[in-house]
């Protein structure tokens, strides 16, 4: 309220997951203040969450690794007998890494709960080539835009410093029918790999536009606007073609301020 009486928000679009709950459940006293959102709904969210990817993909009919939700080292050790080495090793938030032995699982596990706690996800490691989509549903099963992209670069987190958009309609295809399906609202990421039989599995639905979007804005879906005007009420057309090879890479650059200035953004949160 207080941001909101300095600076009169008209739109509101959270950036990270573990963000996204507590706008969820606020939209209706946000909306009162005049602030607009365009988000998933809780179903929509709940049902995507890592440790549900099972259900999701038999609900939808999408290919999906094999996920357990654990909370101990004991369960992890358990999920030998169901899962073969490699496993991916998840936090409910962020962070993945690919353990080879129960050595380094637990290493894993133990790392990702001191950061984001319980319970850690994990999910059968599906050889093949990672693609992504970044998309945007209208709440009605419509897609109001979709661009697949493959990474080209990628940092010792598995995040995107470069890619490129690609022509596959099967990738497009999916997007649309999981849209449709779940009648998604708002922008989302979809994680994929394609398997060495051309066969597409989910590992992961982001609930929101991902850092890369803009990558979609120079092939031609400013998807970032249509989410705005969705947020707003304003009819949106969906987007029908995109620019095939268009490449987006990531850059960092040093910023000179005086130290007064950080010190009242990093105590206070302004300047």
């Amino acid at each position: 309220r207080e941001i909101h009486t300095k600076e009169a928000i008209d739109v509101l679009i959270p950036n990270f997951d573990s963000e996204l709950y507590t706008f969820m459940k606020s939209e209706s006293v946000l909306k009162q203040l005049g602030i607009h959102t365009f988000l998933p709904t809780l179903k929509q969210f709940e049902e995507r969450q890592k440790s549900n990817l099972p259900e999701f993909g038999e609900k939808y009919a999408v290919k999906v690794p094999g996920s357990r939700a654990i909370t101990s080292l004991k369960e992890l050790k358990d999920l030998e007998d169901e899962y073969d080495y490699p496993m991916v090793i998840k936090g409910k938030f962020y962070d993945a890494s690919i353990a080879n032995s129960f050595e380094q699982a637990q290493i894993y596990f133990n790392k990702i709960v001191a950061k984001w706690g319980l319970p850690i996800v994990v999910q059968e490691f599906i050889r093949g080539t990672e693609v992504n989509v970044v998309a945007l549903g209208d709440g009605l099963g419509n897609t109001i835009g979709a661009v697949p992209m493959k990474k080209q670069y990628i940092t010792d987190k598995g995040k995107a410093w470069g890619g490129i958009t690609l022509d596959d309609p099967r990738m497009l295809e999916l997007t649309h029918h999981i849209i449709g399906q779940t009648q998604w609202r708002g922008g989302m990421e979809l994680e994929l790999i394609r398997t060495d039989k051309n066969e597409l599995y989910l590992i992961e639905i982001n609930p929101r536009l991902p850092a890369w979007v803009y990558l979609a804005v120079g092939a031609g879906q400013n998807l970032p606007e249509a989410l705005v005007k969705l947020a707003l009420g304003y009819p949106v057309e969906p987007f029908t073609s995109y620019t095939v090879g268009i490449l987006f890479i990531r850059y960092s650059y040093d910023m000179i301020c005086f130290l007064e200035d950080f010190q009242s953004l990093t105590t206070r949160g302004e300047l």
